[in-house]
């Protein structure tokens, strides 16, 4: 029945460790992302230049995600992932030994991408252990947004004490936590058939032929929709990154207070989270992931205009969070359902591709529109543009409602 509740997978017959995981896992890239613009604007640094600061931390990302996810199908996810975090937090105390723009720049690039591919792991993980069922990733998705909600408030107040040098190593002993469960988590069973004992170096390089195969999952219609919605709603993420803080620090506000805002985020997308396994069995999912994305541009979008009025904004993320917790759990499971089982790796990898993509475009682009033409008129004209993009996403939505079958056909 379409209300049934789904039985609990056999790997998740003790998930405290995976969803330690979740909670450290997002909160870990959520550090980095909080403080590289006060960083930059510590620096005496503009928009453009923080705008490209926060877009460079996704270029790997772009590039790479695919086959990193390959990787993590062929020679286990957990492996792969750890390498990553560990990378990140050997990176951390160079942060403030960096003051200038283009060295700065290069490292927000390669931290930025062992960053998202930490993350990309951590979802490739739960993807596997909870066989693509929504209530489960929500789950463990609910203990990520306890993380980003520490994260940002545990670095605005190490940045007001004491500045760069208490936040990022704060950042890098949240990545030591991180390894900690990782390593208590359950290795995922399924890996891709004939995965050779050992890596050589050959077999870490990138194929083509793992791309073409990648890209190749666009034709399944749900996979190809949600990742059209990803590219949207990470869009207000990025904005949230980059000129929000900018427009925030413009108009008074300090870390501290900064960091509530995207503290209540992080809440409300929690609680959002798990609510997201009863929106699966309620309505069409990729009506209702559509839509919740269209409101929260809306919503990220008229910041300029809510006066600077603090219940506002802190109203506006109230909002934006908890459509932001229901969507992504279920995003994350019509794909896992979509494809087989050895192909989560790669589905995740092209996921954070669209998100990467999304990441990289909006701020520079953003910084660039405030210094030409103002803070105000870089909100709208990425909103207008961003409602435009949903037009043929809400088309084929739509087409393919009316081609599915009715339930009992």
């Amino acid at each position: 029945m379409r209300g049934d509740r789904p039985a609990r997978p056999p790997a998740l017959r003790n998930p405290a460790p995976i969803y330690a995981v979740g909670l450290f896992g997002m909160g870990y890239t959520d550090f980095y992302i909080f403080l590289i613009p006060l960083y930059g604007l510590s620096l005496g640094m503009n928009a453009s230049q923080i705008g490209l600061l926060v877009g460079g931390r996704s270029l790997l990302a772009v590039f790479l995600s695919i086959h990193i996810g390959v990787l993590m199908d062929r020679f286990g996810t957990r492996r792969v992932t750890l390498f990553f975090v560990w990378s990140a937090i050997a990176l951390a105390p160079v942060f403030p030994l960096v003051p200038w723009f283009w060295a700065l720049l290069l490292l927000q690039i390669v931290n930025g991408g062992a960053l998202s591919f930490a993350w990309s792991g951590a979802q490739t993980l739960i993807a596997q252990l909870a066989e693509g069922e929504a209530e489960y990733i929500g789950r463990f998705s609910f203990f990520a947004r306890i993380g980003t909600t520490a994260a940002p408030i545990l670095a605005g107040v190490a940045w007001d004490f004491g500045g760069a040098w208490p936040a990022y190593m704060i950042g890098a002993l949240w990545g030591v936590v991180l390894t900690a469960a990782l390593l208590r988590a359950p290795e995922a069973k399924e890996r891709a058939p004939a995965a050779p004992a050992r890596a050589g170096l050959r077999d870490m390089l990138p194929r083509l032929s793992d791309y073409a195969s990648c890209f190749a999952l666009m034709a399944i219609p749900a996979v190809a929709t949600t990742m059209a919605i990803i590219f949207l709603r990470t869009s207000t993420q990025g904005i949230q990154s980059s000129l929000y803080i900018v427009y925030l620090h413009d108009i008074g506000l300090v870390g501290t207070t900064i960091g509530v805002l995207f503290a209540v985020v992080e809440i409300f997308s929690g609680l959002g989270h798990l609510f997201a396994g009863k929106a699966m069995r309620l309505g069409d999912p990729q009506k209702t992931m559509l839509s919740g994305t269209v409101i929260s541009i809306v919503v990220i979008c008229v910041t300029p205009f809510l006066g600077g009025i603090y219940a506002l904004l802190l109203a506006a993320q109230v909002v934006r969070g908890w459509l932001s917790g229901v969507v992504q759990p279920m995003m994350f499971s019509v794909q896992a359902k979509a494809v087989g089982p050895y192909r989560q790796g790669a589905v995740v990898g092209l996921r954070q591709t669209m998100n990467r993509l999304a990441a990289i475009v909006i701020p520079p682009v953003m910084g660039a529109m405030a210094d030409w033409w103002g803070m105000t008129a870089s909100f709208v004209a990425v909103g207008v543009c961003l409602m435009l993009l949903c037009m043929p996403v809400l088309r084929i939505t739509r087409r393919a409602a009316e081609l599915r079958p009715a339930p009992g056909d």
